[in-house]
């Protein structure tokens, strides 16, 4: 593993910002509380004949899964004041401008104080003229092929939308190309296999994402244009998740290891085989990062997905800063190469809450690589 020259300096928010791409966050207290999810469905362009059936399967799922829906397609709803009462917003295959300078305004607002957003199929059909709609969509609608049966490729199986998916879904829909490639700014969860059907024109061709606006939170499904999709219940769970998701309610997937918010010694690097291309490398001993945005409290378990061409050695994970009180310790051991990744786990000691911190310790040179960690 080549070894640049270190960085060895505070870095404060850097890496957090980038593409909003981090959006960890611990559930919070209310997660078995009942909420509401508004799914919005007002369609100025073409209308998807599913969008009944997609309101009522949501409906099933809130009914089954804690949560209350209201179903509307009047733009009236977004207002300061009725978007709070709301978790997630859904919108469900809406298209065209669909809201006002106000609205627009109101949702922004929402969505940056910590309110989450669903997008599905046709949603990304909406708001061309709306520079923060297209950054919360993650990317514009371009063109389509025939319905037809393709493949995809789950690339993020931890995220609670692809949870329950295999390393493949072959499914039939409407499968759109889009405008832009959005993974430079959201994390990638499905992609299409272009060479198992006909029309797709994107190369890497993601399907199903997520990222982090503001405080709050945003999932796309491509998929869902069909009537029949909403009674798969793979398709079904998907969309729970994603709404789960959104809305705060379910423990979030992990922290990317680059994520780091404050350093020493660490640096990014790059590496194809690792979630989102990149891990936590360049590790020596006595090198360590800051998670600001990842908070200890209640934590009882700590695992990390990580490799080691070099000497392995161990991570402490700690609350409050780099020397705080030590909550676990867990042995990292030299995998093979820099891109064969394993789990390490431990449990962790009680924390009152701080920002989490990993430290590192082993013998001399390159350690280990840490691609994403998880408390909970």
């Amino acid at each position: 593993m080549t070894t640049f020259t270190r960085r060895e300096s505070l870095v404060t928010g850097a890496l957090l910002l980038v593409g909003g791409l981090v959006d960890w966050r611990p559930a919070s207290a209310s997660v078995s509380a009942p909420y509401q999810v508004l799914v919005f469905s007002k369609t100025a362009g073409f209308r998807h004949d599913s969008i009944p059936a997609g309101i009522q399967a949501i409906r099933e799922l809130g009914n089954a899964n804690g949560f209350t829906v209201t179903a509307t397609e009047d733009s009236a709803a977004f207002t300061t004041t009725q978007l709070a009462a709301y978790r997630a917003v859904v919108f469900l295959s809406t298209t065209g401008d669909v809201l006002n300078a106000a609205q627009q305004t109101a949702f922004e607002s929402y969505i940056n104080g910590g309110g989450g957003y669903v997008g599905v199929h046709a949603a990304a059909d909406t708001e061309y003229s709306w520079p923060y709609y297209g950054q919360l969509v993650g990317a514009w609608f371009r063109s389509h092929p025939a319905i037809q049966q393709a493949t995809a490729r789950v690339e993020d199986r931890t995220h609670p939308s692809t949870s329950h998916l295999g390393q493949t879904w072959v499914r039939t829909d409407e499968l759109y190309n889009y405008r832009t490639n959005p993974r430079p700014n959201v994390r990638v969860l499905i992609t299409l296999d272009e060479s198992s059907y006909t029309g797709g024109d994107m190369g890497d061709h993601p399907i199903a994402w997520y990222h982090a606006q503001g405080s709050g939170r945003s999932f796309y499904t491509g998929f869902g244009h069909t009537i029949a999709s909403y009674s798969e219940p793979a398709f079904r769970a998907h969309l729970l998740g994603g709404i789960q998701y959104a809305a705060g309610v379910s423990a979030q997937p992990h922290v990317e290891g680059e994520a780091f918010t404050s350093q020493f010694g660490v640096q990014v690097a790059g590496h194809g085989s690792a979630s989102g291309g990149q891990t936590l490398g360049y590790i020596d001993n006595g090198d360590w990062a800051g998670y600001s945005q990842v908070n200890t409290a209640n934590a009882t378990s700590f695992s990390a997905r990580v490799s080691s061409a070099g000497a392995g050695g161990t991570i402490r994970i700690r609350s409050g800063s780099a020397t705080g009180p030590v909550l676990g310790t867990v042995a990292v051991p030299v995998t093979g190469s820099w891109d064969t990744f394993q789990t390490v786990s431990t449990t962790l000691a009680a924390s009152s809450g701080g920002p989490a911190f990993l430290t590192f310790s082993g013998g001399t040179g390159s350690l280990f690589d840490v691609d994403y960690f998880t408390l909970r």
